[in-house]
């Protein structure tokens, strides 16, 4: 089989509706959901589709009145973790377009355009906090952190490197490769940051601000999914790949990752934030690496972290907000939540 990988046809009037493979297919591109390659497509399209969401439905007036109450330090890291995530998920939006282009199947790229879709709102949620809790001038400061933070620019050069490669020279190999990069930044890279504003929430704190930080916790955990199943899918029909290389790639880039966001997380929370210790976070971030290589379909790259050293936390990552008026609850004491245990706290 060819390494390099052919673009998706708009319309191909001799091929099968139903694609013959998920990449150097082929498929009419006509999407019927009763007639697709991939029996998880369907479940998939229809979970994100349940997910939808728009930070209109937001109501910000408490925190808009606790921002200036906040430290000097909490301060500093909820406008740099935000000037980071609207980085990241720019990046994703463009990513996920390029990736679609190659997926010879009609339900894979229904599915990616809604992924793009979500990763729009997702930033729009960062201008939308941003424009309710502080003036133009410090927004746009926010929005120009990548370029002047040098500990963000190194660890967003460490993905968005991993990203050209593949827009640059799309193949099998660097679209595997590619998708490693995705799993790391939408599995790996928010998480620092995610538990910096559910640490918030747990003090009744910005608990809006938090609430949409689930709403994107949410959707990432079902991005991450649909990436690991086309990973998977890709190494089935292309099996050669499955090798050592790719082993040592995935666990070498997973080192590299964590020690860029445990780099990250020193330097934006350090021990001056109340409720998280540098340490545990750092456990912790170990601790996802090896989720999301295990999800990938690999070994631990640390396998010694095997337990969530912030135990607290899986209330807020698991938490179903469905489409009640949560913004009404006045304590957001998810620590009486009952949830069934995924697995996910132990490894």
């Amino acid at each position: 089989m060819s390494n390099k990988l052919q673009t998706r046809k708009i319309i191909d009037n001799t091929a099968p509706n139903r694609s013959t493979s998920i990449i150097n297919g082929r498929c009419s591109n006509i999407l019927n959901w009763d007639d697709v390659r991939f029996s998880w497509a369907y479940p998939k399209y229809k979970k994100m589709l349940g997910n939808f969401w728009t930070p209109f439905e937001i109501n910000m007036s408490q925190d808009i009145k606790q921002f200036p109450t906040l430290s000097k330090e909490e301060q500093d890291a909820f406008l740099k973790i935000i000037g980071l995530l609207a980085l990241l998920d720019s990046i994703q939006t463009d990513y996920a377009g390029k990736v679609a282009d190659y997926l010879t199947d009609s339900s894979l790229n229904a599915l990616m355009i809604i992924l793009a879709q979500q990763e729009v709102i997702h930033n729009h949620s960062y201008s939308y906090v941003l424009s309710s809790i502080v003036p133009k001038h410090v927004q746009d400061e926010v929005f120009e952190f990548w370029r002047t933070e040098p500990v963000l620019e190194k660890r967003n050069e460490f993905v968005t490197n991993g990203y050209a490669a593949f827009a640059t020279r799309p193949s099998v190999e660097n679209l595997l490769k590619s998708i490693v990069f995705d799993v790391i930044l939408e599995g790996l890279f928010f998480y620092s940051g995610f538990a910096f504003f559910y640490n918030l929430a747990r003090n009744q704190k910005m608990v809006a601000t938090s609430t949409m930080i689930n709403y994107i916790n949410r959707d990432e955990q079902l991005h991450v999914d649909l990436f690991v199943k086309i990973f998977k899918e890709v190494l089935v029909e292309y099996p050669e790949y499955d090798n050592e290389e790719l082993k040592a790639f995935v666990e070498d880039t997973f080192k590299k990752a964590a020690k860029l966001e445990i780099e990250w997380a020193r330097s934006i929370i350090g021990n001056h934030i109340d409720g998280i210790l540098v340490k545990d976070l750092e456990d912790y971030i170990k601790f996802y690496a090896n989720i999301r290589c295990k999800q990938l379909g690999f070994e631990r790259p640390f396998p010694d972290y095997r337990t969530n050293p912030l135990r607290w936390i899986k209330a807020y990552e698991e938490v179903d907000l469905g489409k009640s008026d949560f913004f009404e609850q006045k304590s957001r004491q998810y620590t009486k939540v009952n949830y069934v245990d995924n697995g996910f706290d132990e490894l």
